[in-house]
């Protein structure tokens, strides 16, 4: 994957010279409902967690990723962490004019945070975050919360979204993320929601390799990470359409030390993976 990643900065290079910008599109944020195959395999273990609260950048207007443009990836998570009614207040109570989009996992919520403490604010004011909160009714549950807190909450990289901290009272499991204000790409593509405009070709572009400048650093890091559910819902996009992979519930670590490979029951979603090994289960 270095040779791939090495290919896109150059394709990078190449297409800034060339390629005019876009104008902004005006969208809203959003998750799809896709159905994923189910699957009782463990993605992995819980990393203690911090208690010290995450000061992403992001929030004062500093870029989260100055010092480390590359990207990193930390020893074990180092998130906020939410009381329910915490977030209960950051989002309005949950209030249906507050819900952004929907998924798998449950409904995700516009909240509003202090720019510095990251504390729930009043009146609407502050910076605005995302809280996805677990449906009770889902399939994916406390398997799938603790893969997005273990792996998102330990990596920082420019295409990748950001996990700021997470919830855990009694049956209450939520997630507190970065705002991506232009929404999924799978909204842009196929018109959901609010009116999309056509995405240009050089935007189209722009968010492929952004793309896959996450996937590369996923698999080119010290300890491998297998993203498994790669696809136009997962990809958000940020005020200038800058492109960040979510949702690493099904995320597993690829292989360690003498392992050439890993093995895993079939994981994705269904349209995006394969048919034959969803059928055969090979």
């Amino acid at each position: 994957m270095g040779n791939c990643a090495s290919a896109v900065d150059a394709f990078v290079q190449r297409g800034s010279r060339s390629s005019p910008s876009a104008a902004p599109v005006n969208a809203s944020a959003g998750m799809s409902s896709s159905r994923r195959t189910s699957s009782s395999a463990t993605t992995g273990k819980l990393s203690t967690l911090s208690t010290s609260t995450f000061m992403p950048s992001t929030v004062s207007g500093v870029s989260v990723y100055d010092d480390y443009p590359d990207g990193h990836i930390l020893e074990s998570p180092d998130l906020k962490i939410y009381t329910f009614a915490e977030l209960k207040s950051a989002t309005r109570s949950f209030r249906p004019e507050t819900v952004l989009g929907e998924g798998g996992f449950g409904k995700v919520y516009k909240g509003w945070v202090d720019e510095k403490t990251l504390n729930p604010s009043r009146s609407s004011t502050g910076t605005v975050v995302a809280v996805k909160k677990l449906n009770p009714e889902s399939v994916q549950g406390m398997e799938q919360w603790q893969s997005e807190v273990n792996f998102l909450g330990r990596i920082s990289h420019p295409n990748l979204v950001k996990l700021l901290g997470y919830c855990m009272d009694d049956n209450e499991l939520l997630l507190v993320y970065e705002f991506m204000a232009k929404g999924s790409l799978e909204n842009h593509l196929f018109r959901r929601g609010t009116v999309h405009e056509p995405l240009p070709w050089s935007l189209r572009l722009k968010i492929l390799i952004g793309a896959a400048r996450g996937l590369a650093f996923l698999h080119s890091s010290e300890r491998q990470i297998i993203y498994r559910d790669f696809k136009a819902s997962n990809i958000l996009l940020d005020s200038h359409f800058n492109a960040k992979l979510s949702d690493f519930g099904l995320a597993k670590h690829g292989p360690d030390g003498e392992e050439s490979h890993v093995t895993t029951r079939v994981m994705g979603t269904y349209g995006y993976a394969a048919p034959e090994p969803s059928v055969c289960e090979e």
